[in-house]
């Protein structure tokens, strides 16, 4: 999406989206907000363009995007979530797959990552053309932390406005794959690229900022493990399961206890608990989006607003639905799996309490957890080495139930996928992997119904399984087509 920009205005808000109001008064235009640097004093020093790089994690954290709503869209497609409190704002046509283009789940999430993408893109030709300011290998670990930042944008992007890589080899169209800093209206008109063009940008982004990029830092940023980790994400949703194995080779080791033995020393927690206490920044996160107070999600876009229950200050908007995978047999009692801990019954329904803290909603948001880098490589390996397969499913059952046996049955070559799909679904619920996983497999959305009202099911690539095109999108960019 081009955002509204009047070309006489060249500046960058620090810390904000790049989103400009246009006034009438001539004199407005050429004067420099406040809380805005003109974009040549934006990166005239080393603390400046550490700000702005801030700025671009700030921009795939927003509320609209990474910092809440985009995983609820994800998980309330799928079939984990039942409604409570049906409410247009709260995301209530994404449960019911009664979206149309306007409608403010796709136009607010289609801006809100379009603006992400060029604060990364802004940020990158900042640098590039100020390179004298900072050390090389600092110039070049910025660079590769925003091209991160671009590369989740985009895989996001995929995941609800375009068919999946397996439909035809990512032949169908994507989206439109803006690569240079926009500051005023020239660029509106462009194409959308193909989806495997899309997945060839974002692979690029992470190959490239993989040697770049720290080797320690703290899971607040992306480091050197971030970038292997999702493109074992990435490669996943491609079907490449030798590469998804050749990535996480990198940062697992070949057997128990897997642990990464360069970089961060990421590694599974003792505890899910330890997880999701809120504030967590341990090995387990590869990547965490962090919220304090005053810098909180918003209104309405925060995890714990949605799954957490009214007496802890959540919402109670949507609770687990027993025919999904809360139901499932495989999903223990809370005496034996302590991932049932994160969850709290009020009256008949049981909500989801991985997000804890009340309003502002501060819970920092996971992107990436060591749990799923495990669990890619598992589903990865079920044919060609089922051993380590069984083993990485195994690490990630017993962390939180250490007395359990799968059924030999589970483990049979013509089940031991499923059993890992099922591991997946409980280890990650409300974590935002339930739609896309769905989609990457080829499969269809289940009909969902509860007291609120019902969903239909939605077989794979019919009406509704996608996103339309955002309607903005649409009206400035003559070149876009809808789905």
């Amino acid at each position: 999406m081009k955002i509204n920009i009047n070309n006489k205005i060249k500046y960058l808000f620090v810390a904000a989206p790049l989103l400009f109001v246009t006034a009438c008064k001539k004199d407005f235009l050429n004067t420099a907000p406040k809380t805005s640097l003109p974009t040549e004093e934006a990166f005239s020093n080393p603390d400046r363009i550490l700000s702005e790089l801030r700025g671009v994690y700030a921009g795939v954290k927003s509320g609209n995007f990474y910092g809440g709503r985009y995983l609820v869209y994800n998980d309330i497609r799928g079939e984990e979530f039942i409604v409570n409190k049906p409410n247009g704002v709260t995301n209530l046509e994404t449960w019911r797959f009664n979206l149309v283009s306007n409608t403010s789940e796709v136009t607010g999430l289609w801006g809100a990552i379009y603006a992400a993408i060029n604060r990364a893109n802004l940020v990158m030709e900042g640098i590039t053309a100020n390179a004298a300011i900072l050390a090389p290998a600092v110039s070049k670990q910025y660079i590769a932390e925003a091209k991160v930042m671009r590369a989740l944008s985009y895989y996001s992007l995929l995941q609800l406005y375009a068919k999946p890589y397996i439909t035809d080899n990512g032949a169908s169209l994507g989206v439109p794959l803006r690569l240079r800093a926009e500051k005023d209206l020239t660029g509106n008109d462009l194409k959308r690229s193909t989806v495997a063009e899309v997945y060839t940008q974002i692979l690029k982004d992470l190959n490239e900022a993989e040697p770049d990029l720290a080797l320690t830092l703290t899971a607040t940023r992306a480091s050197r493990n971030t970038a292997i980790a999702l493109k074992t994400r990435v490669y996943l949703s491609m079907g490449n399961l030798a590469s998804v194995v050749t990535e996480a080779n990198k940062i697992v080791t070949a057997t128990a206890p897997f642990s990464a033995t360069t970089g961060v020393a990421n590694k599974l927690e003792a505890n899910i608990a330890t997880v999701f206490g809120g504030s967590y920044i341990g090995t387990e996160a590869l990547l965490t989006f962090p919220m304090t107070e005053l810098d909180a999600p918003g209104t309405q876009n925060q995890l714990a607003y949605y799954y957490n229950i009214e007496s802890a200050g959540g919402n109670q908007e949507y609770f687990l639905n027993t025919a999904g995978i809360f139901g499932n047999a495989a999903f223990a009692a809370a005496s034996t799996d302590a991932r049932k801990t994160l969850t709290t019954a009020v009256g008949v329904n049981t909500y989801l309490t991985k997000f804890k803290k009340p309003s502002p909603y501060t819970d920092y948001v996971p992107v990436v957890r060591y749990a799923e880098v495990l669990l890619n490589l598992a589903e990865a390996t079920v044919v060609s080495d089922p051993t380590r397969s069984i083993a990485l499913l195994n690490a990630v059952r017993q962390r939180s139930n250490p007395g359990y046996v799968f059924p030999a049955a589970d483990l049979l070559p013509a089940n031991l996928k499923n059993t890992i799909l099922t591991e997946r679904r409980i280890e990650l619920l409300g974590e935002g992997f339930r739609s896309p996983d769905v989609m990457r497999l080829g499969a269809g959305f289940v009909a969902k119904s509860g007291p609120q009202g019902t969903a239909p099911a939605v077989p794979f690539n019919t009406a509704g399984y996608i996103w339309p095109i955002s309607a903005t999108e649409i009206q400035n960019n003559k070149l876009a087509t809808q789905n």
